[in-house]
């Protein structure tokens, strides 16, 4: 059972990226997705979730109308659009999993997911 991140990088602030979370070893229809991040120096952040049936989706105060989380059960994989970035939106983003039911999803509560990728970097910098 594996989480890969892929899709971080270097932009300048005001720039956008696509973060990917793919699965393999396991179907995630079945699962809420979280993606967290964290900065040198500073906790971990509940990013964005979304529920099993897609219909449930939260995101932190601070990434509001700026980033979008969807699902593609069918390639297995889920997305973080993140746009207007801006320097603290800096740090290693990390997505987890965790089977719970269809509308469910938690933000906040890390300890709840069961399944964790290796996190890719974001670096938003002029």
């Amino acid at each position: 059972l594996r989480l890969v991140e892929s899709g971080g990088g270097l932009v300048q602030p005001g720039g956008s990226l696509r973060l990917s979370c793919t699965a393999s070893g396991f179907t995630l229809g079945y699962s809420a997705i979280g993606w967290f991040r964290q900065a040198p120096g500073k906790e971990r952040e509940g990013v964005s979730c979304v529920s099993p049936s897609g219909g449930t989706k939260d995101y932190a105060d601070s990434v509001k109308d700026r980033f979008y989380i969807d699902r593609d059960d069918a390639h297995n994989t889920i997305y973080l659009e993140m746009n207007k970035l801006k320097p603290e939106d800096s740090g290693v983003y990390y997505c987890a999993a965790d089977a719970v039911p269809d509308h469910y999803c938690s933000r906040t509560g890390a300890g709840e997911y069961e399944h964790w990728g290796q996190g890719t970097q974001v670096t938003v910098s002029s």
